[in-house]
């Protein structure tokens, strides 16, 4: 069953992650989502593992902000970042490189 909102496909994403394409990456990612889907989640990435969690981080590496709608259509390949980051949908704060690698930690996700 896919999930129905944006708690929930977050909640998805340790399953779904790739190790393989995380290796040396060691980055808590802090996504501030707005809208009717919105709220705050961290994804943090260590060890070729990942975890999510609720709330704000003291000091993630990098910080994306944008509508939670935004952030599903996105991440499931329905988007693209590259647009909404021109368009001034998307906002990213921190470290560039770890914003970029985001995609390849989920594959899966953009074959839906």
């Amino acid at each position: 069953m896919s999930p129905q909102t944006v708690r929930e496909f977050f909640e998805t994403l340790p399953s779904r992650f790739r190790p393989d394409a995380a290796g040396g990456v060691n980055a808590v990612y802090q996504f501030d989502l707005s809208g009717e889907e919105g709220g705050q989640y961290q994804l943090h990435v260590a060890d070729r593992s990942c975890r999510v969690c609720n709330g704000v981080h003291p000091s993630p590496n990098v910080t994306l902000s944008m509508a939670g709608t935004d952030c599903v259509a996105i991440l499931e390949g329905r988007s693209s970042g590259m647009s909404a980051l021109l368009n001034g949908r998307l906002k990213i704060a921190g470290d560039m490189g770890l914003a970029m690698q985001l995609a390849a930690f989920f594959p899966d996700l953009r074959k839906q």
